[in-house]
C-alpha cells in the first residue's frame, strides 16, 4: 500500500480511538492565527475577504506541500505526517461524543442542561427548544458534520494526500469563523463560505450514498433515504447539509428541518424526510449511522489513495 493509503488509515484510526488532541490542537491554533489575521485585515468588503482566504488556506496548502517534499522518498515519514495530519483534521469520534451527551442528558430528563450542551453542536439559539427539538438538532448536526468533519477531508486526503487534507481543514475553519451570514460577515466572509461550498461537494454527495446505502444498519431502507435526498434536499438553503441531512432524515425514518433561529434572524430549512419527529432515541441511532458512513468512506478513500499512488 502507498504511504499516503497508510497514512489515511492509521489518522482514522487514531481519531475513533482517542478523538480530537485534547491539548495544542492544531485547528484551534489555526483558528487563533486566523482571529489575529481578520483584526489586521478586515473591512466590510469581499475584496478584503478574498484576501483574507487565499492567505490563509494558500498558505495552508503550501505548508502541506513542503512536507509532502520533505518526505518524499521516505515512506515511513511519510505515511507518519499524513496519519498526523489525518487526525489533526477529523472529528468524527468527539461528534458522536457530543450527540451522546446530549443524548444522556434528555434520557435524565434534565432539558436545561441538554439545551446547553446542544450549543458545543449547534450555531442556532436552543433556549426555547423542547426535547424533540433538541433531537432533531442533534441529528441534523451529526449529519452534516460527518460529511464537514470526516468524510470531506478524507476525500481530498485520498486525492491530494497531506495539502489536500490542510488546506480542506483551514477553509472548512474559517467557513465556520466568518462564513456565517451576520452583518459584521455577509460581505467579508463570502470568499470562505463559497470556497467551503465548493470543497464540501463530493464529500457531501458520497456521505449521502452511503447513508444510503447504509440505512439498513440502523433499521432503514435505503429507498426512502434516496427518495428523501432526491426530492427534499434542494429546498434546504445549503447546498451541502441539504443532501446530507435529507439523506440521514429518510435512512432514520425521521423528519429533519424546518425552522431555526439564529439570534435575531429566522431561518426556513424547509422539511426533510416524511416519518415522524425525531426523539431522543433516534441520536444514538444518528451517531451509529455516521459510525458507519465514517468507516465505509475511510475504506472508499484508503482504496482510492492506494490505486491512485500506485499508478
Amino acid at each position: 500500500m502507498s504511504s499516503r493509503a497508510v497514512g489515511i488509515a492509521a489518522g482514522f484510526a487514531l481519531d475513533r480511538v482517542f478523538g480530537d488532541p485534547t491539548r495544542r490542537h492544531p485547528v484551534a491554533g489555526f483558528g487563533r492565527v486566523a482571529g489575529a489575521l481578520e483584526r489586521r485585515l478586515y473591512a466590510d468588503g469581499r475584496g478584503a475577504g478574498v484576501s483574507y482566504t487565499a492567505v490563509l488556506v494558500g498558505g495552508t496548502a503550501l505548508a502541506g506541500v513542503a512536507l509532502d517534499r520533505a518526505s518524499r522518498g521516505r515512506p515511513v515519514l511519510r505515511a507518519a505526517l499524513t496519519a498526523a495530519g489525518t487526525w489533526a483534521v477529523l472529528g468524527g469520534r468527539s461528534l458522536e461524543r457530543e450527540a451522546l451527551a446530549v443524548a444522556a442528558h434528555l434520557e435524565r430528563e434534565d432539558l436545561p442542561a441538554a439545551r446547553r450542551r446542544l450549543t458545543h453542536l449547534v450555531g442556532r439559539d436552543t433556549t426555547q427548544l423542547d426535547a424533540s427539538e433538541v433531537s432533531r438538532a442533534v441529528v441534523e448536526s451529526v449529519a452534516e458534520n460527518t460529511s464537514d468533519a470526516v468524510v470531506a477531508p478524507l476525500v481530498w486526503g485520498a486525492v491530494t494526500g497531506l495539502p489536500g487534507l490542510l488546506a480542506y481543514r483551514a477553509a472548512n475553519t474559517l467557513d465556520a469563523m466568518v462564513g456565517h451570514r451576520s452583518v459584521r460577515y455577509s460581505r467579508f466572509g463570502w470568499a470562505s463560505a463559497r470556497l467551503d461550498d465548493v470543497l464540501n461537494v463530493p464529500g457531501s454527495r458520497l456521505t449521502a450514498a452511503l447513508a444510503a446505502a447504509l440505512a439498513p444498519t440502523v433499521g432503514g431502507r435505503s429507498a426512502d433515504a434516496v427518495r428523501a435526498w432526491h426530492r427534499d434536499a434542494a429546498g434546504h438553503p445549503s447546498p451541502n447539509a441539504g443532501p446530507v441531512e435529507a439523506a440521514f432524515a429518510g435512512a432514520l425514518g425521521v423528519r429533519l428541518g424546518g425552522v431555526n433561529r439564529y439570534g435575531d434572524r429566522v431561518e426556513d430549512r424547509h422539511v426533510l424526510g416524511d416519518g415522524r419527529a425525531a426523539a431522543v432515541d433516534d441520536v444514538a441511532r444518528a451517531a451509529r449511522l455516521a459510525r458507519w458512513v465514517d468507516v465505509a468512506a475511510c475504506v472508499v478513500a484508503v482504496a482510492f489513495a492506494a490505486r491512485a499512488v500506485s499508478r
